[in-house]
């Protein structure tokens, strides 16, 4: 069994939770989220919480049984306290402003690069090194902060780059000089 997925979720009192088939909705005080999960997996939704079954033993349903719960715990969370990603900027001149809703990077190339929010994200500067991707869906926050990163990745020789708050940048040594 696994031991995420028997692992029943809690719903807060502010959660409104809706099951049609294999499509989920869950509305909180953030936003709403809607899923449609593998057609074989169960959600039981209880007074306040939710359990997911899982028909049988085969491969495919024990993948399944803790990723559905996981999926699920997400969107609960989600709407109600709401996910971050937090990035570092490193480099000499390297610098994040926020114009209107857009996220302009000065990275070392020629042009600034903007980026647009998508639907649901939004993008927060504290100082000009750092960027917050906030959201309710945390497989999309994630997406945008790696697209934020791939605009440019950290170098393995000084540690230039976008790299996500924390992240250690395996370092290499430089070219040795001419042995005389």
């Amino acid at each position: 069994m696994s031991r995420i997925g028997r692992k029943p979720i809690t719903i807060p009192s502010e959660v409104n939770i809706t099951l049609d088939n294999t499509v989920i909705t869950v509305k909180g005080p953030k936003g709403t989220l809607t899923r449609e999960l593998h057609r074989d997996m169960k959600l039981v939704v209880a007074e306040n919480e939710i359990s997911v079954e899982r028909p049988s033993d085969n491969k495919l349903h024990r993948s399944l049984h803790g990723t559905t719960r996981s999926v699920v715990a997400n969107m609960v969370n989600g709407v109600t306290a709401g996910f971050a990603k937090n990035l570092e900027l490193v480099g000499v001149g390297y610098r994040a402003n926020k114009t209107g809703d857009k996220l302009v990077l000065n990275v070392g190339y020629s042009h600034p690069v903007e980026i647009t929010p998508e639907n649901g994200i939004e993008f927060d500067v504290p100082s000009n090194t750092k960027i917050t991707v906030k959201g309710i869906d945390k497989e999309l926050v994630g997406a945008v902060a790696a697209k934020i990163r791939s605009v440019r990745e950290p170098e393995p020789y000084k540690g230039k780059g976008i790299k996500y708050e924390g992240e250690r940048i395996l370092r290499k040594e430089g070219k040795a000089g001419k042995k005389k």
